[in-house]
């Protein structure tokens, strides 16, 4: 038995790698719209994603449907920031390296970023001290601390959440408004940056 789930399509997987990056990064500036897309989710599946975070982020609707409950409680800077990372671990041209870097400080690091993610002082301040010479394991501790955020309250979260049991349980999806956040970033900056986004298909 299969569940319809109905995703908006802020990480659309069919879209080109540069635009799929520019969206984390930039996003659209316009509020979500009425335009849905339907994934088809087993139990079975959703069963799966139940077992550790682990597998739910592995696990393309996965992250899709947790990214969706991230939205309703206004808290998905935290797994953008993640996959931002992710991303930009991948880089390999060291120009690209500091484009992305800078992208991601200015959208999730930096003091009132538009979704500054929450990390202590120590961590930030080193981010901060290397980010004009950024390596690969610049955001390694930022993206560690996140993930331990999410897994260890999101997540739990989540594993509660009517979006998941209805999934679990074989039960219609329920229509769920969301909003997207605003975003301070132009379309002309960092537009030069590619991307390397590649999410466990």
């Amino acid at each position: 038995m299969e569940t319809s789930l109905i995703f908006f399509p802020k990480l659309n997987m069919c879209e080109s790698k540069e635009k799929t990056f520019f969206k984390l990064i930039h996003g659209s500036g316009k509020e979500e719209t009425s335009k849905e897309a339907k994934i088809r989710v087993s139990p079975e599946e959703a069963v799966i994603w139940g077992e550790s975070f682990d597998k739910l982020l592995s696990h393309k609707d996965g992250l899709e449907t947790f990214t969706r409950f991230l939205k309703t409680e206004f808290s998905e800077e935290n797994i953008e920031f993640w996959i931002a990372c992710e991303d930009f671990k991948k880089s390999k041209d060291p120009q690209q390296i500091i484009l992305k870097a800078k992208a991601i400080y200015e959208k999730f690091i930096r003091n009132d970023a538009p979704q500054e993610v929450n990390l202590d002082f120590h961590t930030k301040e080193i981010i901060t001290k290397s980010i004009t010479q950024p390596t690969l394991h610049s955001f390694d501790a930022a993206q560690s601390r996140v993930y331990q955020l999410m897994e260890q309250d999101s997540y739990t979260r989540f594993l509660k959440s009517d979006i998941y049991l209805d999934l679990r349980e074989g039960r219609p999806q329920r229509p769920t408004n969301l909003r997207r956040r605003s975003r301070s970033f132009t379309c002309t900056e960092f537009q030069d940056v590619k991307s390397d986004v590649a999410i466990w298909l």
